[in-house]
């Protein structure tokens, strides 16, 4: 955030420190280019309410392409400190649904390719319902 004439300037560091962990909400953004500002309760992202350490663990980890193995360089600790770390902030976040349950149409594709019983399709199908 750039501030305008007179106006301090605060970073998100500033702001997670202030908040220690605690949720808040942005309730003011001010479009730098215009200088409009628009007012109401904006949630930050996932990311952002975050402290600062583990803000610049999940940057340092996306910099090192999910390198475990860099990330042990970097950080100068064991692989389960990594992975146990990942795991906490991973508690904290929101996924979207990656194996979503599949629809009665995938299932049939599935029992077309071989790829499936007749028996198991039907199972499918019933948890689907």
């Amino acid at each position: 955030m750039s501030p305008s004439a007179g106006e301090p300037r605060v970073d998100w560091q500033e702001l997670t420190d202030l908040t220690q962990g605690q949720p808040f909400v942005v309730e003011r953004v001010r479009l730098v280019g215009s200088g409009v500002a628009v007012e109401g309760r904006f949630e930050p992202p996932q990311l952002a309410q975050l402290g600062v350490d583990d803000q610049v663990f999940v940057a340092a980890f996306v910099r090192s392409h999910g390198s475990i193995k860099e990330m042990e360089r970097i950080f100068g600790v064991s692989y389960p400190t990594i992975k146990s770390r990942l795991k906490r902030i991973a508690e904290h976040l929101d996924f979207v649904d990656t194996d979503p349950t599949p629809t009665g149409a995938d299932v049939i594709d599935r029992l077309q390719r071989g790829e499936i019983s007749a028996q198991e399709a039907l199972a499918e199908l019933e948890r689907t319902r």
